[in-house]
């Protein structure tokens, strides 16, 4: 029945007309969409399709800066019990499921759909990126895992001691600790509700099928082309925001507070991998939007910065964003080359010049990294130094001591890179021709994004350029990147795993900021730096090109559902 369905749809879409454009926003994708499940989508080209697609308990204010929360599926912010313990949660009444095979007409959410969402995460079954949310940090949720394992059966039958849902608008979660960042956890689409009919029906794969309560919804889905959402003429989760920052309201960006959402009825996500036909599509207005990179910026900006005259005057606008995105060289710690090796870290870590990489690749906008935590998050210091910095001299003494004189002996190091456009093949080309004037010998290897995902799902990567966009706000959300509890297949690529920085770990995440949580994040910090299993780099600033018909235009690279408050005027 359901390759049927299949069938047909796509059969349907085959005999439109094509969709007025007038009426449809039209956004590429960088790469190949490695899954439509919430509980597996853990990258910025997934989650351009799934957060208009499923909902959670929260999301952010998308015109407050700094990020602020507000109830989404929730009623309102949990009561919580004095020991920080126990958090109990009302879900909106009324809220219904778009109309799929699973659902025909549709059913209202209940607080039980949670509970089966939170079960998927920790399920061995669904392998999901999602599950160190709520590792260790749940009552009995670590003793389920481990009794259900890869039972299908087990995942409904079995219950969670410490997730309930007392009647169907009403879900209690009971922690061991104290969690400070629960409910960022809450407004991420790992949390997302998902029918039990949608994961008994697709022996819980959903990675190709949709049953949110979103503003959109797919009709067609092609990993590798494109994705065509439809506007959800029942949508009432939210509306347009009314409260806003400076910047909002300088912009004149709350008129249309209050208003229904969404306002645009179609979407196209287009799969666009080269640089020069993403700016060409943009160009003849066949998308809406393009996220300049070095291929774009001698077309697009000045050398200063600023948007070329020529095209302003085809009513196009820049937007200069801050971002929560950072990047750095990352080692596998478990390599027997490169992670037994300090030395060999330390001479790669000197040896590659990240000012000019900064110039070819992000034509001077990113900002050099200073520490391991980017602007943004409280505790970060302006002032901190890495202990590593580019002199070729001092790499060289490094490869010395590491036993590989000018390289000799030293085997060819395998550098992943992380999609397969032209852009991402030079910036490995650069690593590799840094690294050959040291004697180092690098074989760059050419990866779908998808795959590199699988790969560092794995712990199949060597050395490789490791990103981060943050989740949410805090340092927490940095340093559970290198905690032993998060090895692959969680975040933890690099596979560092140091029993002293897990302790203090343990300790920082149960804090509110303040000087005490700051002073240990500097102690940690120095940790990363001594055992060095990444090498930073820069900070990410994105330089955003959209049409002067597009409305209520805002980047967020935390706030992903953002589709639903565009508007139209004159396309």
């Amino acid at each position: 029945m359901k390759f049927l369905s299949l069938i047909l749809l796509i059969a349907i879409l085959g005999c439109t007309k094509e969709t007025n454009r007038s009426d449809q926003i039209d956004i590429s994708l960088s790469g190949d969409i490695s899954t439509l499940d919430p509980a597996n989508c853990y990258d910025q080209i997934c989650y351009m399709a799934v957060t208009q697609v499923y909902e959670s308990l929260y999301e952010f204010e998308y015109h407050k800066r700094p990020y602020t929360l507000r109830p989404l599926l929730a009623e309102g912010f949990p009561a919580i019990s004095p020991n920080r313990l126990k958090y109990t949660f009302k879900i909106k009444k009324g809220i219904k499921y778009h109309k799929s095979e699973f659902l025909p007409e549709g059913r209202e959410v209940k607080a039980r759909d949670f509970v089966n969402q939170i079960k998927r995460l920790a399920f061995h079954g669904t392998r999901s990126q999602g599950w160190w949310l709520f590792d260790e940090k749940i009552k009995g949720i670590n003793e389920w895992r481990n009794k259900v394992q890869t039972d299908l059966d087990l995942l409904f039958k079995e219950e969670i001691s410490g997730v309930s849902a007392p009647d169907d608008h009403t879900l209690i979660i009971e922690l061991v600790r104290p969690y400070p960042q629960i409910l960022y956890a809450l407004a991420m689409s790992f949390t997302s509700p998902v029918p039990e009919e949608a994961i008994r029906a697709t022996k819980n794969d959903l990675s190709r099928d949709n049953v949110g309560t979103g503003a959109y919804y797919i009709t067609r889905y092609n990993p590798t082309q494109e994705v065509i959402l439809k506007k959800n003429d029942f949508y009432k989760t939210s509306v347009y925001p009314s409260q806003g920052d400076r910047y909002a309201h300088e912009n004149k960006l709350l008129k249309d507070a209050g208003a229904k959402l969404p306002f645009v009825s179609n979407v196209r996500l287009l799969v666009i991998k080269e640089a020069q036909t993403d700016w060409l599509n943009f160009m003849k207005k066949k998308i809406d939007i393009v996220n300049l990179t070095k291929d774009h910026f001698p077309l697009a900006l000045t050398m200063e910065g600023k948007i070329k005259p020529e095209i302003t005057e085809q009513q196009i606008k820049l937007y200069a964003a801050p971002t929560l995105t950072y990047w750095w060289l990352s080692f596998n710690m478990k390599d027997p080359i490169v992670g037994n090796n300090l030395n060999l870290r330390k001479a790669i870590a000197h040896g590659i010049n990240n000012d000019k990489y900064i110039e070819l690749f992000t034509y001077n906008i990113a900002q050099k990294a200073n520490s391991i935590y980017p602007p943004g998050v409280a505790g970060y210091s302006p002032s901190v130094d890495l202990p590593y910095k580019y002199d070729l001299k001092l790499a060289k003494e490094y490869l010395k001591k590491a036993g590989y004189p000018d390289g000799q002996g030293l085997p060819t190091l395998k550098y992943d890179v992380r999609g397969t456009d032209t852009r991402k093949r030079q910036m490995g080309e650069f690593i590799q021709q840094e690294l050959r004037n040291l004697g180092i010998n690098i074989e760059v290897r050419i990866n779908t994004f998808p795959a590199f995902l699988e790969k560092s799902r794995n712990g199949e990567l060597q050395f490789w350029q490791g990103g981060w966009i943050l989740d949410y706000p805090d340092a927490e959300n940095v340093l559970q990147l290198l905690t032993t509890a998060n090895l692959p297949p969680g975040p933890n690529s690099s596979q560092y795993s140091n029993p002293e920085f897990d302790k203090l770990f343990s300790q920082l995440r149960e804090m509110d900021d303040g000087e005490k949580k700051f002073a240990l994040m500097n102690q940690m910090e120095e940790m990363v730096n001594r055992d060095l299993p990444w090498a930073m780099q820069y900070y990410s600033r994105n330089y955003i090109l959209y049409h002067n018909y597009l409305k209520n235009y805002r980047y967020s690279d935390i706030i992903n559902n953002s589709i639903k408050y565009l508007k139209l005027e004159g396309k």
